[in-house]
């Protein structure tokens, strides 16, 4: 009789509680999923966020009419009424419409998590295609002015006579970026050497930009941050595009690139030829601008054996002589008085190897090798420096994944043999590493990145890598990354000081005086977007801060050489930057501003670390009509500068114009670069002594000028 009674009392109880639903969607554009896209319940106040594949699911809905919200940046937002229980239980496909000026789709490669750049813990900023070929009209023989342009990114030129160039970030010098080629370190060791004059960028889908510690991702070197150029890959339609550029200061430019995809196979094919005269606006016997001939061929095969095994293989080739010094002396009317000059004769070869495997339906096995060459001659009055740098890089990884959870995980070796035909600075530097880092939709607004590193360096020792990141989506609007990592640097004599040297009596450095450069940084940015009519506005704030222990300086020492030593002390960058986006209609206007306060502490003493400009403002206003006209005009200021001197360089501002008429498969350009022909031996002279032995001054201006490009593209 209880039980009877027990039985009635719950029956009648459960009749009273009202059933419970679920609502199962895969939120897409028109290409791929939109992970990290948020669905709301208006009625419920219930939100979740889509995974990387674009699903998700929310439980516990009543039954009746519901409002269902769906969001993501750039895309406009969607509301739709369902009445729950749906009649079906399948997943319910969900299109969303890009925005008029929304922010673009992309899927970021350098964080490995294969996710859009909205979803994505890791600060990642990315220059894509359209933006690559608009700086390539301006310069399109190499991508120095392609990075130069971005915000928090300076170029710094080491040669006077022959435009050598590395990068800046936050405030550190060009050999803490690493600058890869499709996640290949191509350009590391003695391959660094004018690997930011010798890239054109026709051939580039991306740049992928990472500002901060980056090393637990790619090893040593990324202590300011990496660099990603990614290569275009080819597509069923086919992909024909020559480039022809000329220069008033004496420059021509010939691009072609190739590509298209067929049923089991696809090719892309990159070629072109760069080449100056000699070029001297200041008119004081030295070249600011090197005569050079530079020929590139970049062929690569893709084989797609199946839908789930693919290989690609290809090779990156550079062939480049390059004279700069004394006028006279380059045109072949040399005495012993117009006597210097500085010739940089380079061979790059390197392969790339890819092989993915789909194992699952959630893992992915992928197999990359690569073998370099590279050798570079630097000859000089009385001098020369002959090098062959021999590396490779193998590297085997996984990624899969587990629930609301992304892995990849990943070992590799990469070696690197220098050959110096004095013998005096030989080494072989190995090292052997293993990773994993895994990206967690821990809450509906929140994405965690967590990753470790473990790297054996030969000679130097051990270095453990932690990495951590954060994504926060206040709001569909409103995100905010917070990270941070730690980095280190292996010794090495290829820096921006001993280039400046030309590599003369500069002693091979030792790992049992030399050690391993660490590091430790973070940085957090907050960032919002939103648009109404036909106006849309966008603004992100970054902040960072590094610690350098130990680094690197050279050392002049008894008998005119120098040496390469860890000071006793440390360097600690810290500063921000602004981006602003503000678009109307057929017209965009950016503006960045970067703040950089780089000090070095070395010994008790402590003092700004020279060639960093504290203020640097950018800003870009464009309008184009699609497919008719494109024009745009820039400006740039830079604060003053500290010299390794002690002395202090101008600030200057630099302005330039671009206008581009456009047809179906061909365009007309021309670029004024410039033109207030602001030039650094306008303020000074640019070096002291003697034209027979000069000694060149720091280089915080352009010494080229104004100069003006034009030339027509093809696209077929």
């Amino acid at each position: 009789m209880k039980g009877i009674i027990f039985f009635a009392i719950l029956l009648f109880t459960a009749t009273d509680v009202p059933a419970q639903y679920s609502f199962k969607a895969i939120i897409k554009s028109e290409k791929e999923p939109l992970a990290g896209a948020t669905v709301s319940i208006k009625e419920m106040n219930k939100t979740a966020i889509a995974d990387s594949t674009g699903l998700v699911i929310i439980h516990d809905i009543p039954a009746g009419k519901h409002t269902v919200v769906f969001t993501y940046a750039g895309y406009k937002e969607m509301e739709k009424v369902y009445d729950f229980p749906l009649p079906a239980t399948d997943t319910i496909l969900v299109f969303l419409e890009r925005e008029e000026g929304g922010l673009e789709e992309v899927t970021v490669n350098s964080t490995r998590s294969n996710r859009s750049i909205n979803s994505t813990p890791t600060r990642v900023e990315v220059i894509a295609s359209e933006e690559i070929r608009e700086e390539a009209t301006m310069r399109p023989g190499d991508i120095k002015m392609l990075l130069s342009e971005s915000t928090g990114i300076q170029t710094q030129q080491t040669s006077a006579t022959s435009a050598n160039a590395g990068i800046r970030i936050q405030g550190l010098d060009g050999r803490y970026t690493q600058i890869l080629k499709d996640g290949f370190p191509l350009y590391a060791g003695a391959a660094t050497g004018l690997g930011l004059l010798q890239t054109p960028p026709l051939d580039l889908r991306q740049v992928e930009i990472i500002k901060g510690a980056a090393s637990t991702l790619y090893g040593g070197g990324a202590i300011a941050g990496l660099v990603n150029l990614i290569s275009k890959i080819p597509a069923e339609h086919r992909d024909l595009n020559f480039h022809f550029n000329i220069t008033s200061a004496g420059g021509i430019d010939i691009n072609g690139f190739y590509g298209e995809r067929f049923k089991k196979t696809g090719i892309t094919l990159f070629v072109s030829r760069n080449s100056n005269k000699a070029y001297d606006p200041a008119n004081i016997s030295f070249s600011a601008i090197p005569k050079f001939e530079r020929y590139t061929i970049n062929p690569k095969l893709f084989i797609y054996f199946n839908p789930k095994t693919q290989l690609s293989f290809g090779v990156n080739t550079s062939f480049e002589n390059r004279l700069g010094g004394d006028m006279k002396f380059i045109a072949g009317d040399g005495d012993s008085i117009h006597s210097y000059f500085e010739r940089n004769q380079t061979q790059r070869i390197a392969t790339q190897l890819t092989a993915t495997r789909e194992v699952s339906e959630k893992g992915r096995f992928t197999l990359k090798n690569s073998v370099s060459y590279f050798n570079r001659i630097i000859s000089s009055k009385g001098y020369e420096f002959d090098g062959t740098q021999y590396s490779s890089f193998t590297e085997a990884s996984y990624a899969g994944k587990i629930k609301e959870s992304d892995w990849v995980a990943g070992v590799n070796v990469l070696t690197d043999h220098f050959e110096e035909r004095a013998m005096l600075r030989n080494y072989n530097q190995n090292t052997f590493g293993a990773f994993v880092q895994n990206t967690w939709n821990a809450l509906d607004r929140l994405t965690l990145e967590t990753g470790v590193r473990g790297d054996y360096i030969a000679g130097y020792g051990f270095a453990l890598l932690p990495r951590v990141s954060a994504l926060f989506k206040i709001t569909s609007r409103l995100a905010s990354r917070i990270g941070g990592g730690f980095g280190y640097k292996p010794p090495t004599i290829f820096t921006e000081e001993s280039e400046r040297l030309l590599y003369r009596n500069v002693l091979p450095v030792n790992s049992e005086i030399n050690k391993l450069e660490r590091s430790v940084g973070a940085n957090w940015d907050i960032s919002y977007h939103t648009s109404f009519d036909e106006i849309t506005f966008s603004i992100n704030q970054f902040f960072f801060y590094t610690y350098l222990k130990k680094p690197l300086f050279l050392e002049m020492i008894p008998g005119g050489l120098y040496q390469f030593q860890n000071i006793p002390g440390h360097i600690d960058t810290r500063g921000g930057e602004t981006n602003i986006k503000l678009g109307y209609d057929d017209i965009d206007l950016y503006l960045g501003y970067t703040y950089t306060d780089a000090q070095v502490h070395n010994n008790g003493m402590t003092y700004q670390n020279p060639l960093t400009p504290k203020h640097r403002f950018n800003a870009a206003l464009v309008y184009e009509i699609e497919n008719k006209w494109k024009i745009g005009s820039e400006l740039y200021y830079f604060s003053r500068q500290e010299l390794t001197d002690g002395s202090t360089g101008r600030d200057y501002w630099l302005a330039g114009l671009v206008a581009e008429k456009v047809w179906k498969k061909f365009s007309l350009y021309i670029n004024f670069e410039n033109f207030g022909d602001i030039r650094q031996t306008r303020f000074e002279s640019i070096y002291t002594g003697s034209v027979t032995n000069p000694v060149f001054k720091d280089i915080y201006a352009p010494l080229d000028g104004f100069v003006m490009n034009g030339g027509f593209k093809i696209r077929l």
